[in-house]
């Protein structure tokens, strides 16, 4: 388990630490004193708590714990000041405790305890979910193979002719109104068909339907990258393209490529 401490009093944050050191398995990774730190640090990456001070420069503990509160996913905060009259307003943040200074070594010790088995309470539901969630993936997948025979050729077509062509030649497809645009790494095809149809014509084990708008053949992904709203763009081998995948299919696109 990994932690913050927010706190910009540098005898306090040492305290702190030492008592986390102590008492717990949890390791500090990072100390901050300043509250605008703490929230770039939050949107690259993540913890799974924050021991935060409420009387901080540039954004208070408050109005930061505000902010995390609308994170998807979201940090246990354990509030650290030496103020009673901010108790209320943090569990109305749904805080996880609320330690006052100067600092009770007994409760902090109690503290840690009750932090590392919710810890453990609450990712072990969350792995027992996407254990869930991966077998009826895989359970839709063997269906949908199944369902889809071995399709090795599909017809596109080009200029009234009819091209008959290796499915592991096509990268990717896209909607464009009413008809689809197929793309192979030299030539680009247009389909008479939504991309619901034409999708369903390929092979579900090799083309995911990672957007409303696209299907991307899953061996043709050269690199991920990181988009807005924890979503991502795929580049394509050999193509300058870039495939959306959309925030309604980032977990199935993560457990497929096993990110």
């Amino acid at each position: 388990m990994r932690a913050i401490i927010v706190e910009d009093e540098i005898p306090a944050r040492e305290e702190l630490e030492y008592l986390i050191e102590t008492h717990s398995n949890i390791e500090v990774t990072d100390c901050f004193e300043d509250g605008l730190d703490v929230l770039k640090f939050l949107q690259e990456q993540e913890t799974d708590a924050i021991f935060l001070d409420i009387n901080i420069p540039s954004l208070d503990g408050m109005l930061l714990a505000g902010n995390i509160s609308k994170f998807a996913k979201k940090p246990y905060i354990i509030f650290t000041t030496a103020y009673k009259e901010h108790a209320v307003q943090a569990f109305e943040l749904e805080a996880f405790d609320y330690i006052l200074k100067p600092y009770d070594e007994k409760r902090i010790a109690a503290m840690l305890g009750k932090l590392e088995s919710a810890y453990k309470r609450d990712q072990s539901e969350i792995n027992q979910k996407n254990t869930e969630s991966a077998g009826n993936v895989k359970s839709q997948m063997h269906e949908e193979e199944a369902g889809s025979g071995a399709v090795s050729r599909i017809n596109l077509r080009k200029n009234d002719k009819i091209i008959v062509t290796d499915v592991n030649d096509i990268y990717y497809a896209s909607a464009n109104e009413k008809v689809t645009l197929v793309y192979t790494r030299q030539e680009e095809y247009m389909m008479p068909m939504s991309i619901s149809e034409f999708h369903s014509r390929l092979p579900q084990n090799l083309f995911f339907r990672c957007h409303r708008s696209y299907s991307v053949n899953l061996s043709k992904i050269h690199e991920i990258v990181p988009w807005f709203n924890q979503t991502y763009l795929l580049h394509l081998k050999d193509l300058d393209a870039e495939v959306p995948v959309s925030r309604s299919k980032v977990k199935m696109f993560r457990q497929i490529m096993q990110l």
